[in-house]
Order: structure tokens, then sequence, then C-alpha cells
């Protein structure tokens, strides 16, 4: 895994550094994550690390494409690999847990609005939201 996110960075043109290779480790294990998330874990795997250093990484490596950033409604931003544009978020709306589903017919077929109003698009994000399993099974009444 770490040749491979050293052969993303330097395909993308950026050093190969080990705060970059860890953050990529941490996104690539845990996903869905805000930066104070990825730089509380940086730090407990390599020490000191500047939260600047986290955000100019994160933000380097969104732009990029090696990071994707989504921002669900009241949610921070959060991040996570840009191995599969293709899917889309299930969100549950009591304890936040974000799951990855991917597009119900294997393309992107919400790329295709009923109206563009002129607009070339070129990404949708949707957003399924709900009760996890956990949260629903907690709201269910006694038998």
């Amino acid at each position: 895994m770490a040749a491979s996110f050293a052969y993303q960075l330097r395909e993308a043109g950026l050093k190969v550094t080990q705060t970059r290779l860890t953050t990529l480790r941490i996104v690539s294990r845990y996903g869905h994550l805000t930066v104070d998330e990825i730089h509380a874990k940086a730090e407990k795997k390599l020490g000191k690390v500047s939260r600047q250093a986290i955000y100019d990484i994160v933000h380097t490596l969104t732009e990029k494409q090696i990071l994707r950033e989504t921002q669900p409604a009241g949610h921070s931003k959060l991040y996570e690999l840009s191995k599969n544009p293709n899917h889309h978020h299930l969100i549950c709306r009591n304890c936040g847990q974000i799951e990855d589903v991917d597009c119900a017919v294997g393309y992107a077929p919400c790329l295709e609005p009923s109206d563009d109003h002129g607009f070339a698009i070129d990404e949708a994000e949707v957003y399924y939201w709900g009760l996890c399993p956990r949260c629903s099974a907690k709201t269910e009444p006694a038998s």
C-alpha cells in the first residue's frame, strides 16, 4: 500500500514525505475523516505534527485528486481516498456514521439532471439519510 501511495504522489508531481504517506494511510484505514481527526491520528503515529501541515497536505492531495472532499449538511468537511469517485454516502441521522454506497445503476446517472440550466456538469453528490442498524435497533419498540 505504501508503495502505491508513493507512486500516486510521484505521479501527481509531489514529493514523497513521511507525513503525506501517513496521512494517506490514515485516510485509507478510517475514511470520512475531518482534518482535525487526521491530525490527531498523525500525531499519535509521528509525534508532533503541526495542524497547518496536515491542512496543507489535505488541501494539496484533494487538489491533485488523490483525496476526495465531501461535506454533508451539518458536518465538517470530510476526506476519503479518491479511489472510487462513482459512489455516494449513507449517513446516520443519529450517530453520524457514514458508509460508502455504489451508484445503484453502476454508472453516474445522476450526472444528467432534468434541466442542466446550461451548466457543464462534471460531478454529482448524493447523500442518503436515515438510521444505521445500531441506531435503528435502539429506536424499535420492545416486543
